[in-house]
């Protein structure tokens, strides 16, 4: 009976080992590696026996940040989105987007601050508090 049981657990140990990589790890470079390489943003570094002001160590988007605060701009559009009206299906509340969706916080007056996800590929989305009615613009 013991050497029955011991046979028993060692098939669902069996079972439930499976392969670590389903593909070699040469395949998966082959297969990640079709992209155009990425533009590095990095400052211009600081000379030997200097300590780096901001805009010569930052990188990335910090540094665009840095950069267009220097051209007096803001890389981030920080703005809120002021409405005039409320949105309905056949007019809704554009909202500025160059990405596939948008968190957006609808907070009218008669309920509190609820986020919605506005994505490009629904017709419209609409608040479930007051009915507000948003959209990505084209």
């Amino acid at each position: 009976m013991f050497k029955r049981v011991l046979s028993a657990r060692s098939g669902a140990i069996r079972a439930f080992q499976k392969p670590v990589s389903a593909r070699s790890f040469y395949v998966s470079a082959k297969i990640s590696s079709d992209h155009p390489p990425t533009e590095i943003l990095q400052g211009p570094g600081v000379s030997p026996g200097k300590i780096p002001t901001d805009y010569e160590q930052a990188t990335g988007l910090s540094r665009l940040e840095r950069l267009a605060a220097l051209k007096g701009e803001k890389f981030f559009d920080e703005e809120p989105l002021l409405l005039e009206k409320k949105g309905t299906r056949s007019d809704p509340t554009i909202v500025v987007s160059g990405a596939p969706w948008r968190l957006v916080g609808c907070q009218e007056e008669q309920h509190e601050l609820i986020f919605i996800k506005v994505d490009r590929t629904h017709d419209f989305d609409r608040c479930p508090e007051c009915g507000n009615v948003y959209k990505l613009s084209d």
